[in-house]
């Protein structure tokens, strides 16, 4: 026999649920602070960088929400000061972010029938 506590299906929906508002009220909360430390280029930059890396999105909304809750920031954040974080955070990557720099490559698809033989 196990000594394993029982526990009944509706105390875990319980447990599940109770979670997923403390997620969801710590989301927004970030959201929130961001809204009110962002300026809207600044917000409008971050929202980009997440639709492309939301990794690193959470990334420096981290950075930003200690820096709210240590004092460091007075005021809000611009874009120029978000782009200056940026370059901050890669540079503090260091080998990482160069060996990670990606290339993008357009080749265009050759078909027979193309008449660029003017």
């Amino acid at each position: 026999m196990d000594n394993v506590p029982q526990t009944n299906p509706a105390q875990q929906q319980q447990g599940a649920e109770d979670e997923a508002a403390k997620r969801a009220q710590e989301e927004q909360m970030r959201r929130d602070v961001m809204a009110t430390v962002l300026d809207t280029a600044a917000r409008e930059r971050l929202s980009r960088i997440a639709l492309v890396s939301p990794e690193r999105s959470k990334q420096i909304e981290g950075i930003l929400l200690r820096m709210v809750q240590s004092g460091q920031l007075r005021g809000r954040v611009t874009e120029n000061q978000l782009i200056d974080l940026l370059e901050q955070m890669e540079d503090a990557q260091g080998g990482k972010a160069a060996s990670k720099k990606s290339n993008i490559v357009f080749q265009r698809r050759r078909d027979p029938d193309d008449d660029f033989d003017f």
